[in-house]
């Protein structure tokens, strides 16, 4: 009897799980039991026009109710919305969650109670759930054909075109008037019906999903988007409207905005009686008084409209649910109301961590098929999440409080939000087939997952024919192949795969991360396998110096081969490089990777003598590698001609993409390919840092052998010989380094023209908040050694980044104020024209900026004076921290926005820009350097925090990232796992891990362990591995010559 009455909601008739809808609890909590009692049934009203009944105990304090509606939609993100109904007064209110509900509706049997949208987000890329901006468009409907949402004509006939786009699909002038006739969606429809017609035409090939997501991105540039007004006097008399929003008060005469007050302008907020009185903080520039106050109609109008503000400003600017007041012990004075349930941020931070499954849901008013991925089923092949649907992180915060900390993942496109550990434990212990014809070219498909931070690349192959596999030349019948592998390229699927619901949209690929690589149970089958060879094999450090020579260059080979093999074969097939370039390019590496498949193979004889595979009785001559990297280093110093047009080729190629449409394409095609699982120019500067990488080898095998060893002699020679040539290299290398990071960031930035130009230099990039009139927003900041640039991540396909602002460092100063703003690691920075106040997540982070900024500017002073040529395409932003950021566009704009699906633009979620903006951490040119000198290779085990076995794979890492293989020999990365964030440590003996050189890779819950095969190979993958997760400090500030000049 005490229980509400379970009825089937649209996720259970489809057979999907049941979710724990919007519930405030921490992990591990159990809600309060509901109280027991007389049920009454009260009607709800829900955003498409049906009703529901709920039967809930009278006791029962309203969250019972609307966690009731949001279980019956399988709604998560249930926090945005609440449930209204007019009072025994005609006063529409919002139905209090803590107070019982019997008090609040007084005859449930006469009252309708609507489930509408409470509190809107600055940005809808907020909302993570498609079913969340399904109902968010609803609720824009619904205010459109109320006149809520007013709008001049342009606006409205592209609102209402979406609309139909979502409920009847692509444009037929026939159809589309006869579903106008019957339904109206504004009044004088009639007179926009061409308009209308005209819009809809524009959106063909559009899913009801992708129309959600650019109704709400029109509808949120609206003046009025979400703003319920509510009728006011000032103090001379003047009608006005008073309306509450995230950013604060506004104040609207008819539906004109006259004023708005923010809630960092904003010290208290009370009422008494029918006055509303806003407390202002002291401002010496503002002729506003302390105290402003506003007539209401009555004292219920005003009490009403101080709750929604209360609400308003806990659920934008707090980390987390005000607690409640201790009651007195005598009396109580004022009203004891105070906001309930999650924050935004609260709400972000739990979508995020993926503590909800997926579930469908149906469009009623839609005739297109519409579905949400089931974490148990295979999804749908035209997923209708829109590639946009990301989190913009710009929340307003209060005061003291520091911004929310990483960023939501989208939701499809190459940022996939997998968890392999998910995976496992969704898989279940048994092994399932996957059905017929399932198998994806490069045999991998897995379990869903919903997890968040696994940054994975899934790039959707070209229709275009594969050329056919290099071979690198390397010796077969390595004791280290992993068993598991498989023809990359082709081949049978293993019998414990399972099919993948995270397909792309358009070519239906698996999700690597969750292949059966990293899924496969069966882990235990190598382990007493490996650690008898591991017996075996020698114990001499100088082995596994020799090893790692030897691993590293099959992947140095790998990579040769992107241009030799891949590169080569994409440009043949398709007449968009000229000749000359081709002839630059090609032949040059084409002698590199011939020599180095027989430097391999000689390195791998040596080694198979080394361990007795070979020759079991000879010894001795033959533990030693000196004398094969001398030879070869000798070797090398004739390809020193091929080494020195690398940079001309890097510059002749970009130069040639400036000029050619089609050469710019096929690159960009190529770079979506998985084999390219780095930037392009990033292949063409590998043979310069691999000599960078024989002289650290030679430098550990000199320190590690005495002088008497007769393998010393030899490798202090060839460390001389590779010193002379990475000497010879050195300056060319930093140059085209900054070379190429400036190209590589230039595909990630929107509205920036001439970003590669010469004596430019890059520092930084990383992810600060910038204080608005919004409050602290995240921003994507770069800085360079002329200009400092500051970015919000765009909404278009391909997730690049918009230039909001720059300012010249030339003339500027820096000065922390943390105490003048009240926000933790604040700096403020003072052009010449504008000032800006920045906030950094920690105080390390605000200390690697301030650094790094204070050497751009001491550059920027010691050179002739401004930059001659700044940014182009992006207009100053000179708002000050107190103004109020609207970032209004024209309706002329709003028409244009329809066009970011149809893009075609490569999807750029996996840089290492999107990885900054999503762990909300930074990185300098100095941490690149480092990177490009940590790079290894080898066989790793590894094993989930919950799973019993060890699994043997390939593993390489570069760039920050590890890259996961099946074996050496496979072609592409099956999955990625950017380190920036983690903590590398060593497992505790609680952990259970009772094996020798085990290391755990571990952020927020994402545990992973990693075994190596000696105490040198462990001690090298966390030497390089530290390098990435904590960014390296800077020893040193280059001077002007030693830093990286174009």
């Amino acid at each position: 009897m005490g229980e509400i009455e379970q009825r089937p909601t649209p996720g259970s008739r489809l057979g999907a799980p049941e979710n724990s809808g919007i519930s405030t609890l921490e992990h591990g909590q159990k809600p309060p039991p509901t109280p027991s009692g007389k049920l009454m049934s009260i009607k709800i009203q829900m955003l498409d026009d049906t009703q529901e009944a709920f039967e809930v105990p009278q006791r029962a304090p309203g969250k019972v109710l609307l966690d009731a509606v949001c279980n019956h939609l399988n709604l998560v993100e249930g926090d945005y919305f609440g449930l209204e109904f007019p009072d025994h007064k005609k006063i529409t209110v919002w139905l209090d969650l803590l107070k019982p509900i019997v008090k609040q509706i007084r005859r449930p049997k006469h009252v309708v109670v609507k489930f509408v949208v409470k509190f809107f987000p600055p940005d809808h890329t907020q909302l993570q759930e498609e079913l969340t901006r399904y109902l968010f468009a609803l609720q824009v409907k619904q205010d459109l054909a109320q006149g809520r949402l007013a709008c001049n004509d342009n606006s409205a006939a592209l609102l209402i075109s979406h609309i139909v786009q979502s409920e009847i699909g692509d444009f037929d002038e026939a159809s589309d008037r006869e579903h106008l006739a019957k339904n109206k969606y504004i009044p004088q429809q009639d007179a926009l019906e061409d308009k209308i017609v005209e819009f809809h035409h524009n959106h063909i090939g559009q899913t009801p999903a992708e129309s959600d997501f650019q109704l709400l991105e029109i509808a949120r540039k609206l003046e009025m988007y979400g703003v319920r007004l509510h009728p006011a006097k000032d103090r001379e008399g003047t009608k006005i409207n008073l309306a509450v929003a995230n950013t604060g008060i506004l104040v609207f005469q008819g539906f004109t905005k006259i004023n708005a007050f923010n809630w960092a302008k904003v010290r208290k907020l009370s009422f008494k009686r029918k006055r509303f009185l806003i407390k202002l903080r002291p401002d010496m520039n503002s002729s506003y008084q302390d105290t402003l106050e506003f007539l209401m109609a009555s004292r219920d109008f005003c009490k009403s409209f101080w709750k929604i503000c209360v609400e308003h400003h806990a659920f934008f600017r707090l980390f987390e649910e005000p607690k409640p007041k201790p009651k007195p012990v005598l009396f109580s004075r004022g009203s004891s109301f105070r906001f309930s349930g999650r924050t935004q941020k609260q709400v972000l931070d739990y979508v995020k961590e993926g503590g909800h499954k997926k579930v469908q849901f149906e469009r009623k008013h839609s005739k297109i098929h519409s579905i949400r991925s089931l974490a148990t089923q295979p999804s749908e092949p035209n997923s209708e999440v829109p590639k946009q649907a990301q989190q913009s992180g710009s929340l307003t915060l209060g005061e003291g409080s520091e911004p929310p900390g990483g960023q939501s993942c989208p939701q499809g496109g190459d940022l996939a939000t997998a968890s392999a550990e998910d995976a496992e434990r969704q898989r279940g212990p048994g092994p399932s087939r996957s059905p017929a014809g399932s198998t994806k070219g490069d045999g991998a498909s897995g379990a869903a997952a919903e997890e968040d931070e696994e940054l994975v690349k899934d790039r959707p192959q070209q229709s275009r024919p594969q050329p056919p596999q290099p071979s690198t030349g390397s010796l077969t019948g390595s004791p280290h192949l992993s068993e598991l592998s498989i023809n990359s390229q082709g081949g049978t699927a293993p019998t414990n795969a399972i099919l993948s619901p995270n397909l792309s949209p358009d070519t239906k690929q698996a999700s690597p991360l969750v292949s059966p690589l990293l899924n496969d149970q069966s882990g235990p089958r190598a382990e007493d396998e490996d650690d008898g060879r591991r017996k075996r094999f020698p114990t001499d450090k100088a082995y596994f110096i020799a090893k790692e020579v030897s691993t590293t260059e099959r992947t140095y080979l790998k990579d040769l081969e992107v241009i030799t093999s891949w590169f080569q074969s994409t440009v043949s097939k398709e007449d968009s490089m000229p000749e000359s370039l081709k002839s630059l390019i090609f032949p040059n590496f084409e002698p590199l990777h011939k020599f180095h498949t027989n430097f391999l193979k000689e390195i791998e004889q040596r080694l198979a003598l080394w361990e007795g595979r070979s020759n079991a009785h000879i010894r001795g001559d033959y533990q030693r590698i000196g004398d094969v990297m001398l030879k070869n280093i000798q070797g090398m110093k004739q390809l020193a001609a091929h080494l020195w047009k690398h940079s001309e080729a890097l510059e002749a190629l970009e130069t040639g993409i400036r000029g050619s449409r089609r050469l710019e394409s096929l690159c960009r095609d190529f770079e979506l390919q998985k084999v390219c699982y780095l930037p392009l120019n990033t292949f063409l500067l590998r043979p310069l840092h691999r000599l960078m990488h024989y002289k650290q080898v030679l430098e550990r095998l000199c320190k590690h052998y005495p002088p008497s060893h007769s393998d010393f002699r030899d490798c202090r020679a060839a460390l001389a010989e590779i010193t002379e040539m990475v000497a010879q290299l050195h300056g060319t290398m930093i140059k085209m380094e900054n070379f190429q990071k400036l190209h590589e960031l230039k595909k990630d930035l929107i509205g920036v023209d001439n970003l590669v130009i010469p004596g430019r230099e890059f520092i930084r990039l990383g992810s600060l908040s910038k204080l608005s009139g919004k409050g602290l927003q995240q921003r994507m900041f770069f800085l360079f050694n002329d200009v400092l640039l500051y970015t919000s991540r765009g909404l278009t396909a391909s997730n690049q980044f918009k230039v909001h602002g720059q300012l010249p460092l030339y003339g500027m100063t820096m000065e922390e104020s943390e105490e003048e703003w009240g926000v933790p690691h604040c700096l403020t920075l003072r052009g010449q024209r504008q000032s800006i106040v920045v906030a950094a997540s920690s105080r390390p982070e605000m200390d690697k900026w301030v650094e790094d900024i204070q050497m751009a500017i001491d550059l920027a002073e010691k050179s002739s004076g401004p930059a001659p040529e700044f940014l182009a395409s992006s207009p100053p932003d000179n708002k000050s921290p107190e103004e109020v950021a609207g970032d209004q566009e024209s309706e002329d704009d709003l028409s244009a926005s329809r066009t970011s699906l149809e893009r075609q633009a490569p999807h750029r979620g996996n840089t290492m820009v999107h990885v900054c903006w999503h762990r909300n951490t930074s990185v300098s040119m100095v941490d690149f350097s480092v990177a490009v000198e940590n790079q290894l290779s080898g066989n790793l085990l590894r094993k989930f925090k919950n799973s019993n076995g060890w699994q043997k794979l390939w593993v390489v890492f570069t760039n920050f990232c590890l890259f996961f293989y099946k074996s050496h020999q496979d072609n592409h990365p099956l999955a990625s796992l950017p380190l920036l964030g983690y903590s590398l440590t060593i497992p505790s003996e609680s952990e259970d891990i009772h094996k020798d050189y085990v290391f755990k890779l571990h952020f927020k819950s994402h545990v992973y362990y990693f075994r190596a095969e000696s105490e040198y190979t462990f001690e090298r993958w966390m030497e390089v591995i530290r390098s990435a997760t904590s960014s390296a400090s800077r020893a040193h500030a280059p001077s002007h010559k030693e830093s990286h000049v174009y």
